[in-house]
């Protein structure tokens, strides 16, 4: 992930914006999301949808828990009056809950600021 326009709020994977200064810093902002057990067991159940190795069901779900995480990562942000978060890093960790049950969480992170 690279510089990325959030309506008027920029997220970048990068410490610094190129021509931007750093006016104030605002602290760090997070998002997270969890996908359950079922969603588990719902993809496993639909193995025909794989296709060269690769789940379309599965990348669909991801990529939706990490648009929830950066959602709620942006909103932080704007609630403290950043107009930019650098530094993004977004990790994904699996859960054993027992029982041959897992959870799924993508987790997002960055820090708020105000760019002149």
């Amino acid at each position: 992930m690279t510089a990325v326009p959030t309506d008027d709020l920029l997220v970048t994977t990068t410490p610094t914006v190129e021509g931007r200064r750093v006016e104030r810093y605002l602290g760090l902002v997070t998002g997270e999301a969890i996908l359950g057990a079922n969603i588990f067991r719902d993809l496993f159940a639909s193995i025909r949808d794989i296709v060269g190795g690769r789940s379309a069901a599965y990348e669909k779900e991801l990529r939706r828990a990490r648009e929830i995480a950066l959602e709620e990562m942006v909103a932080q942000a704007r609630a403290r009056g950043a107009n930019a978060i650098i530094g993004v890093d977004i990790d994904y960790e699996t859960i054993d809950i027992g029982g041959g049950g897992g959870m799924l969480m993508v987790s997002i992170s960055g820090t708020a600021v105000r760019l002149g």
